[in-house]
């Protein structure tokens, strides 16, 4: 019975798949300047032809990562798609500063002239996605080595000196751990050491800082992950410190749970899964609509973000890949339970059947409340992803259970 569930779910995610790589392809390219356009409404149809450089850079990963690891989407067409969309932010996303490059833009016009430079990292995290996994399918050395030189300077500015990112420290704003740091530069070690020995061997301590610091966001006496915590740990007062992310947390927890199986790390293994899956799991779902909780507050106060309670596409996304890898590792029953449960959610809110992709904005009550699939937010990632990721999953799960 449970191989028979299996495979119909592996059958719908393909399928799924299909139709969103599909829809990418067919609305989002721009075959003027190069890159995609971000901003698709329902139907497909560009609604703005802003670029955002993390959704282009996330776009580049995928299609590379589509194309070399998976038979199906090993065409021609797939490969000038991520090669044109790299070409473009080799050539518009750094934004020239006095020393030289310096950050990469959040924002292009659709010709590549810099709208806007956000004072985070995260475009700079995508770019070292795209390059490096571009790199492995054209043995691109200049490639690889762009990828290296960014993934070096986020180290330098997360860990030693931050000032080139704009931001500047004022005395009433100390400097916080956030979770979403920590977690992307454990995503990105991850990237660059794939099959690597040398690179492996230059990031080894990277990694250790990484899970340690995301373990810092275990609070309460273990039984809250929080968003953002001091630097050594500790809770911060007021709402920022009060701030669960279910769908972060639930990231991080697949994030820890693949480095944990690849260490061998058994203790870590529990962690991730009792922590950072079953806390955000157990307090994030909406028990009257169903449905993951974009913010919450630790104490119960009210969040002050708006969009608190509404149902956004990727925490589910995350929790998906999260529970089928936990299943897959474990074969405990409750984490298919619990897979099975969000899984029933996802594909009856945020699938499109007649357009195809996935909206990625409802309501507290599961309705759609931002109709289009792609936005300054959304880009050709995290359904993609998880659509692929949980295949793979199920690929291997179906291969053990005939062997």
């Amino acid at each position: 019975m449970t191989a028979a569930l299996l495979e119909q779910y592996r059958e719908r995610l393909r399928t799924e798949l299909d139709r969103v790589v599909d829809f990418w392809l067919k609305y989002s390219h721009d075959k003027e300047h190069g890159g995609y356009f971000n901003c698709l409404g329902k139907d497909g149809k560009v609604y703005d032809e802003l670029k955002y450089v993390w959704l282009q850079g996330r776009q580049v990963w995928m299609y590379s990562r589509l194309y070399r690891t998976m038979e199906r989407f090993h065409r021609p067409e797939i490969l000038e798609a991520a090669k044109s969309g790299a070409a473009f932010l080799q050539k518009f996303a750094r934004v020239q500063a006095s020393g030289g490059p310096g950050k990469c833009a959040f924002c292009l016009t659709r010709d590549g002239r810099t709208v806007k430079v956000q004072r985070t990292i995260f475009s700079e995290c995508f770019y070292v996605m795209a390059m490096d996994e571009l790199s492995r399918i054209t043995q691109d050395k200049e490639m690889q080595a762009d990828a290296e030189s960014m993934m070096d300077r986020l180290i330098f500015w997360v860990q030693t000196d931050s000032s080139d990112l704009g931001r500047p420290q004022l005395p009433g704003d100390p400097p916080i751990n956030s979770m979403a740091v920590p977690m992307m530069l454990l995503c990105l070690v991850d990237q660059l050491t794939e099959g690597r020995t040398d690179v492996a061997e230059k990031y080894k301590d990277l990694s250790g800082w990484c899970v340690e610091r995301i373990l810092q966001h275990i609070q309460r006496d273990g039984k809250a992950i929080l968003e953002n915590v001091t630097l050594n740990g500790k809770e911060l007062p007021g709402c920022q410190g009060r701030l669960q992310n279910p769908g972060h947390a639930l990231e991080a927890g697949w994030f820890l749970l693949q480095y944990a199986l690849k260490k061998g790390d058994v203790h870590l293994q529990k962690t991730a899964v009792d922590k950072f899956m079953e806390i955000p799991f157990h307090t994030g779902w909406d028990k009257q609509h169903g449905g993951l909780f974009y913010f919450l507050d630790v104490d119960g106060h009210c969040p002050t973000q708006l969009e608190w309670n509404m149902k956004l596409w990727w925490p589910h996304c995350e929790a998906l890949i999260a529970y089928l890898m936990a299943y897959g590792h474990s074969r405990e029953p409750v984490l298919l339970d619990r897979f099975k449960q969000i899984y029933n959610y996802t594909f009856t809110h945020f699938s499109d059947e007649e357009h195809g992709e996935w909206f990625g904005y409802l309501s507290r009550q599961g309705e759609v409340v931002l109709d289009f699939k792609g936005g300054p937010f959304k880009g050709f990632f995290h359904v993609p992803r998880c659509l692929y990721m949980c295949e793979k999953l199920l690929d291997s799960l179906l291969e053990r259970q005939d062997s």
